[in-house]
């Protein structure tokens, strides 16, 4: 489940996360906003399965409706940083999604993630 909010005078929408994952207890907290100077748009994401902070940035496509993330983050499994690529695609006003990417050693890109938000009526 995921409550999404704007704060601090509306310039971010804050994203609270909860459910289960690996039969535990999962929670996230994900911001995103405009950055006026950069001309861009900057994510970020916190969980109670890592100490990190994600930090990914890009532009907006108006004609996809799809924010297109890079950034790096550390890998759980190697302890490494390693490269990052998010869409966050506006389906419709009801429906949004996500896809995560990770580069591999080898260059290519392995998805690791991908959710279809629905807004509960």
């Amino acid at each position: 489940m995921a409550e999404n909010k704007m704060i601090m005078n509306g310039l971010y929408q804050q994203s609270t996360h909860a459910g289960e994952m690996m039969g535990m207890p999962f929670n996230g907290l994900s911001t995103v906003g405009y950055d006026n100077h950069e001309k861009q748009f900057v994510s970020t994401w916190i969980d109670n399965m890592g100490s990190g902070i994600m930090v990914l940035k890009g532009p907006w496509d108006d004609g996809t409706k799809t924010m297109n993330l890079k950034g790096k983050m550390t890998d759980p499994g190697t302890k490494s940083e390693t490269e990052v690529r998010e869409t966050f695609t506006i389906v419709d006003n009801d429906t949004q999604e996500m896809t995560m990417y990770v580069k591999m050693p080898d260059g290519s890109e392995f998805k690791t993630m991908h959710i279809k938000f629905t807004r509960k009526k």
